[in-house]
């Protein structure tokens, strides 16, 4: 038997996700069959954003090392009502995209405006990606802009989810924040 629930805790991901505003539309489970390693993604977009460019796509990966670790040192515990070992963690992604942007902002003044709306909490990392149609063409820039966490498996087995919850309020903001600049970088094409 588990000592954590993965999917259960997917499946309290996605609804804390649909609380904060956000629209849920598919989620995958990849396992590797020679390590174990798992990866669970879910794509979601805020709810103002139904028909806008912006997507978010969460992904945990979870490494059956860490898993197995952690279950090793809560066996080991004498009483399972004890506070459970600290140190085990699993990355949770929050990766967001936007079509090719007619108007790119500067890179440099977005990641300073990201990075106050994302506060401590959810540290964004912006990048970008100058793609040619053919070497006649104009470039066309994409944005990345990608939010990594740590996910505590002492949090998850304690049913203590404060911290994804911050995260995700603090994505819906991003993604608003995005949102509201998205028509200037696009122009007339979306």
């Amino acid at each position: 038997m588990a000592v954590i629930d993965v999917a259960g805790f997917v499946a309290d991901l996605k609804s804390q996700a649909i609380d904060n505003g956000f629209h849920v539309h598919d989620e995958r489970h990849f396992v590797e069959t020679y390590s174990l390693r798992q990866l669970w993604e879910v794509d979601l977009h805020p709810e103002e954003a139904c028909v806008g460019p912006i997507d978010l796509h969460l992904s945990l990966d979870v490494d059956p090392r860490a898993l197995l670790g952690f279950e090793d040192e809560v066996m080991k515990m004498e009483d399972l009502d004890d506070d459970p070992p600290p140190g085990f963690t699993f990355p949770l992604l929050f990766t967001w995209t936007l079509p090719p942007l007619t108007h790119p902002p500067d890179l440099l003044v977005l990641a300073t405006d990201v990075a106050g709306v994302g506060g401590l909490d959810l540290p964004v990392e912006v990048s970008a990606i100058d793609s040619f149609a053919s070497v006649t063409d104009a470039p066309e820039r994409s944005l990345s802009m990608v939010a990594r966490i740590p996910i505590d498996l002492a949090d998850v087995y304690m049913n203590n989810d404060g911290s994804v919850a911050q995260a995700l309020e603090r994505c819906k903001h991003v993604s608003l924040y995005l949102l509201e600049r998205a028509d200037a970088w696009l122009g007339d094409e979306f």
